[in-house]
């Protein structure tokens, strides 16, 4: 829990607070746009007290899935029982519980009869595993790239799971059974593709599941500010020119949802995103666009 006596002075008063511990990972402001807002120095803070029984749950999912435990409620417990996985559709859901091992990237779990997905690592928290367990566990992790490992190890030992990445970031997740290669796109299962999209780094995927939910890692994600997909330009740790690239050549597959490790998901009918992403590519050729939520 936050500490009240390290309250951001940006906090309006009431008993919901952020401290100054926050890392700006924006996992709150997705979670609970109406409640928590950006200070303009690199941290959130609590814009508005949540004013109905909608807001404070979305404002309890942030405090629980905060990763750096940066978010409090002053006079009250928190039961973190039954927030997360949170679904978003047709059994793919938000698992919560972000790592500071992965500067609060948001990790996916997806339920199927051929075995469950998890994409990416969340903290290894007993809510959590408990959870997951009751949805029949994890056969393979999928992992986006090497930033986003956090506790997969943990994940992986404890549901017997298999781990795949690929070849050029196999160094950040060593012990991973299954290492993707190359560029081109690589069926692991009839409703799966392996995406390649070097660009954030040398060896970032995309995972897509039923042509339909895209699971973009840090190389794709839906800006709240432009209201459009965009790319991280200051986050793109091997090459921009590449990641532009890469996702030219996403623009071919279908999908309907986006769902990034960091920046908000969104659903749009498949021809939109197709439209919208070949529109990113285009401004991205064009300028050096900035970070922006």
């Amino acid at each position: 829990m936050a500490d009240p006596r390290r309250r951001h002075h940006a906090n309006v008063p009431g008993p919901w607070f952020v401290d100054t511990t926050c890392i700006d990972c924006d996992a709150c402001r997705q979670l609970a746009p109406t409640v928590f807002d950006g200070t303009g120095l690199g941290q959130s803070a609590v814009r508005r007290q949540p004013a109905s029984a909608d807001e404070e749950k979305a404002a309890t999912r942030a405090l629980v899935a905060c990763p750096t435990a940066s978010i409090g409620v002053e006079g009250r417990h928190v039961q973190a029982e039954g927030l997360f996985p949170q679904e978003i559709e047709d059994g793919v859901s938000y698992c919560g519980f972000n790592s500071e091992d992965s500067f609060g990237a948001n990790a996916f779990l997806a339920v199927r009869p051929e075995g469950n997905l998890l994409v990416d690592s969340p903290r290894f928290a007993s809510p959590l595993v408990r959870a997951i367990e009751e949805k029949g566990g994890v056969r393979h992790i999928l992992l986006t790239h090497r930033d986003d490992v956090a506790d997969a190890e943990r994940f992986a030992r404890h549901f017997a799971a298999e781990v795949w990445i690929h070849e050029a970031d196999a160094s950040g997740a060593p012990f991973a059974t299954h290492r993707l290669r190359g560029l081109d796109p690589v069926t692991l299962w009839p409703d799966l593709t392996a995406i390649p999209l070097p660009g954030h780094t040398r060896g970032s995927v995309a995972y897509l599941l039923r042509s339909r939910f895209l699971f973009s890692g840090d190389s794709l994600y839906w800006s709240r500010a432009r209201q459009d997909l965009s790319a991280f330009r200051d986050a793109c740790w091997y090459s921009w020119q590449e990641q532009t690239e890469s996702l030219d050549r996403l623009a071919a597959h279908r999908f309907e949802w986006v769902l990034a490790g960091h920046g908000d998901r969104h659903r749009a009918p498949a021809e939109e995103m197709a439209l919208r992403l070949r529109e990113l590519v285009q401004r991205m050729r064009a300028t050096r666009d900035d970070t922006e939520w």
